[in-house]
């Protein structure tokens, strides 16, 4: 126990036998539970793992680092555990900054507290100008669409409360960090960030992203949904609006020249183009519309699995003694 709270540490991992036994040893004493959730590695991992004191849950497909933190997740709401911490498995970040992390949910600061390489700039780390850039730019779009400022939305060094996590319905499974971020800004979730310093490998491969260009796209893709989701009338209206944008633009071609003309010979094509822009633009606001009916109801029944998760919570909690491992 630490300050009476029950703590958690969750790492996911795919081909990490070279560095996760040293992440597992370097968990602070206090913590109750460490648990390696093993992407269906080629490698030792696993092993290195359970001679190092881990438990480990195992994928038999590699899934993605998404679904590795959902099944870390659900271990402990299953196990009643009041604080879940997760942390890579490259040893990247340094496990004796937990603490740092897990007081501001103690104190009652913070419900979602996550490590940040970027908003002191003493912490930034050397990495590749590229990488650097993509991580800022990142942060700067997901503040753009959460409406707060964020400084590092991609950082695996998280600690969550327990109520933050039932809160939680995430459907990404390539990654979940972005994701995160976006459902819990909108469902006004305190979220503090923490400077920590971090290493950096040159050398290292990340098992993640493999390639920019395909982490990029698939990151997109799970943020495009979920604000999607969650922001529908924001998000169809938006575009509703360019097209409309489009179509005053091109219709105002074919109204001009028949002012200058009194003929619409000559640039007819112009309103066909407008029209088409402006038919989509009606279909996308009322998409919007419906949407946003489908969202009160998805609203609606998250209310229902949250006190579902509450109940089933109450249970777990008196199970958690015989679960702590120290």
């Amino acid at each position: 126990m630490y300050r009476n709270k029950s703590i958690a540490v969750i790492i996911p991992a795919y081909n990490e036998e070279k560095t996760v036994a040293e992440v597992v040893n370097a968990i602070p004493d206090f913590v109750d539970k460490i648990m390696v959730v093993d992407d269906c590695s080629t490698d030792k991992t696993a092993l290195k793992a359970t001679e190092a004191g881990a438990e480990v849950i195992t994928h038999h497909i590699n899934q993605g680092v998404g679904a590795a933190f959902h099944s870390g997740m659900e271990y402990v709401l299953e196990r009643g555990f009041d604080i879940m911490v997760n942390i890579d498995a490259d040893g990247q970040f340094f496990p004796s900054d937990i603490p740092s992390l897990i007081d501001p949910i103690i104190d009652e600061k913070a419900d979602f507290v996550t490590a940040s390489r970027f908003i002191d700039s003493s912490y930034t780390p050397d990495m590749p100008w590229i990488s650097h850039w993509g991580n800022r730019q990142m942060s700067r779009l997901i503040s753009t669409l959460a409406g707060k400022r964020f400084y590092d939305v991609s950082c695996g060094f998280r600690a969550y409360s327990r109520e933050t996590l039932m809160k939680l319905n995430l459907l990404g499974r390539f990654t979940y960090t972005q994701e995160t971020f976006l459902e819990l800004v909108f469902k006004d979730t305190r979220i503090k960030e923490v400077p920590v310093h971090v290493k950096y490998f040159k050398d290292r491969k990340s098992r993640v992203s493999g390639s920019i260009p395909h982490y990029m796209y698939r990151t997109l893709k799970i943020i495009f949904r979920t604000y999607r989701d969650y922001m529908p009338i924001r998000f169809f209206w938006g575009i509703g609006f360019l097209l409309l944008i489009c179509s005053l633009f091109f219709g105002s071609i074919l109204l001009i020249h028949y002012i200058s003309t009194g003929k619409f010979s000559g640039q007819i094509w112009s309103g066909f183009v407008g029209g088409f822009f402006f038919v989509n633009a009606m279909a996308f606001f009322i998409l919007g519309l419906l949407a946003d009916m489908f969202d009160r109801i998805r609203r609606n029944q998250e209310k229902i699995i949250l006190q579902l998760k509450k109940m089933e919570s109450s249970v777990s909690k008196k199970e958690i003694p015989k679960e702590l491992n120290k």
